[in-house]
């Protein structure tokens, strides 16, 4: 045990509190813990799944009388814990009236000097913006003289988060201010034309468009729909070629290792397609890394650079991008908009698209789409019908309980799929609707464990050859990343989707990969997905629109919802967010 872990086990002994949660706190808590958490006990509420009836007994248990309802200490751990709760459901920023109401229902007779508490122990940060008016409003000089300027909206939020969404908007205002095009508008078409006769593969006209909208433009969200893979493929070869001919290198990167696998394998398939691929073509191909690669290698010098998925990447990952972009870069966002925003806080592309600051333009597969496009097609729509899948491309697999539809998994995964489609259990994800209950990631984990890599156990619950999903960041990898255990030593030695094996030296950082929830999975793509909706849990469009479009050949749907599945599709949306980055661009 270190001598951090020790000293915080003492305090946590004097306030009454498990032992067990020190190592926790010492990640947390800054460079001395146990003086911190000696000082303040309501620092516990830091920890997720720590109550405020709990925290306020170990206070009372360690400060005796000085444990009173108003001490600022407890009333800026409450806010915090308010800020941290709207951040684990997407929210940047919480408005200041809006804080207080939540603060006061909490049992706090003022709750604005609770929030005041919370900024002076900098728990919280506090943002002011004023909207302006539009540039074209035309005011009434002889009727009502110059209007007062609007109250400023004030917006609170966690430091962590609200500092980096601040920093991410100044950086793309400061990108899309550059403006310079990459070469006009006239090249860069003639650029694209000749990618597109050297490759020998089609592109709509729409696409063509759009390549030129990247070339002009320095931010550009491109738009896309669930059937557009082959296109995007073929849209990223002309981007690469904009990108050598113009001279300023191009940089491909994909949230997690499986995508940028799997988008690799879409450019490969694309370039494969002409039977006599010449040599200027292939150099030309771009590779794709996994955005934790990229990263670690950072600066990108790279002039041109495209973001797979971007609708999985939150506020603070998106920032740690920008950040790293030469000045004068292009930035391109792949987002699909019908998907469910990002398991973490912020919606980013979608911001950036309303904005109106930079540039939107829309990719088009003039293709006729497969079945599972037209099925994710439809759920956009708020629809969940029956599709033709003459290559088994969809299936629907009913369940009467949670229990059947986790052995219906297991036979999916272990044999069914494996055995008609020729998709080994290596290129399955099961992705469930929940964590817990007999259909959620952690019974689900166990049973392919025991079908698929049985074993004692013997590294703190893991066996070499386990699936594993990384949870945490860290060189190379990031949360999100699927692999399978190779070694231990010293940490955990992970292969990833794309060959690449890191080394992950904190063991809570991983789980059992076999089955993973929706957030879990947004922004990796499999071969083949096997999406569980378990009874009894609330379903929205955006949410089984997200898992019908993780797989790239294959998605069976086990539905043990009793009809639960059609009415979320047909009327239940994703819940609003509150964000600032829209106003930050809008200001920049």
């Amino acid at each position: 045990m270190s001598e951090a872990v020790e000293k915080v086990s003492a305090v946590l002994d004097r306030m009454g509190a498990p032992r067990a949660l020190a190592a926790r706190l010492v990640s947390v808590l800054g460079p001395q813990p146990a003086a911190e958490l000696d000082a303040d006990p309501w620092l516990l509420l830091r920890l997720p799944g720590v109550t405020l009836e709990q925290a306020d007994f170990c206070a009372r248990h360690h400060l005796g009388d000085q444990a009173r309802p108003d001490d600022p200490r407890r009333l800026a751990a409450l806010v915090r814990h308010t800020l941290r709760t709207a951040a684990g459901r997407g929210h940047t920023a919480v408005e200041e009236k809006r804080l207080a109401t939540v603060v006061g229902r909490l049992g706090v007779p003022s709750p604005m000097a609770a929030l005041e508490a919370a900024l002076s122990s900098e728990q919280a940060v506090l943002f002011e913006s004023t909207d302006e008016p539009d540039d074209d409003f035309d005011f009434d000089f002889e009727e009502g003289g110059i209007p007062e300027p609007p109250d400023p909206e004030r917006f609170y939020a966690l430091a962590e988060i609200g500092e980096h969404e601040q920093r991410l908007g100044v950086r793309l205002a400061r990108l899309i201010g550059a403006n310079d095009p990459v070469m006009d508008s006239l090249t860069a078409t003639e650029t694209v034309d000749a990618a597109r006769e050297r490759g020998g593969f089609p592109l709509s006209e729409q696409t063509r468009e759009a390549l030129v909208t990247v070339a002009l433009r320095p931010v550009t969200v491109l738009r896309h729909g669930p059937g557009d893979r082959a296109e995007i493929a073929r849209a990223l070869l002309g981007i690469a070629a904009i990108a050598k001919e113009s001279g300023v290198g191009l940089a491909v990167v994909a949230p997690t290792a499986q995508t940028a696998a799997a988008a690799e394998a879409d450019l490969a398939s694309v370039v494969g397609a002409k039977e006599e691929p010449d040599e200027e073509g292939a150099e030309a191909t771009p590779g794709v890394e996994s955005l934790p690669a990229l990263l670690a290698r950072a600066p990108i010098e790279a002039g041109i650079v495209v973001l797979y998925e971007s609708m999985a990447v939150g506020t603070t990952r998106m920032a740690e991008l920008v950040s790293v972009c030469s000045d004068g870069a292009h930035l391109v966002l792949l987002a699909d908009p019908d998907q469910a925003p990002s398991a973490t806080p912020g919606r980013v592309a979608m911001d950036v698209a309303v904005s109106r600051t930079a540039h939107v333009a829309l990719l088009a597969d003039d293709a006729e789409p497969g079945p599972l496009a037209v099925l994710a097609g439809a759920v956009a729509g708020g629809d969940l019908p029956e599709v033709e899948a003459p290559g088994r491309e969809v299936v629907r697999v009913p369940a009467s309980s949670a229990e059947e539809a986790a052995h219906r998994v297991t036979q999916l995964v272990t044999d069914s799929i494996p055995r008609a489609l020729g998709v080994a259990s290596e290129g399955i994800q099961v992705v469930t609707a929940r964590e817990d209950g007999p259909a959620g990631a952690r019974a689900l984990n166990a049973a392919c464990k025991e079908r698929l890599n049985p074993g004692p156990g013997a590294h703190g619950g893991f066996d070499v050859g386990d699936r594993i999903l990384v949870t945490a960041e860290g060189p190379g990898y990031g949360p999100g990343d699927t692999g399978y255990l190779r070694e231990v030593s010293e940490g955990a030695v992970v292969e990833l989707a794309d060959g690449s094996r890191v080394k992950v030296t904190d063991p809570s950082a991983l789980r059992h990969g076999w089955a993973i929830t929706v957030a879990a999975a947004h922004g990796g793509l499999w071969p083949a997905v096997v999406a569980v909706f378990p009874p009894e849990v609330p379903v929205s469009r955006p949410q089984v629109y997200t898992c019908l479009t993780r797989a790239t050949r294959h998605v069976s749907v086990v539905d043990a919802t009793d009809g639960a599945l059609e009415t979320g599709v047909r009327e239940t949306l994703a819940p609003e967010r509150t964000t600032r980055l829209v106003q930050i661009l809008r200001e920049g």
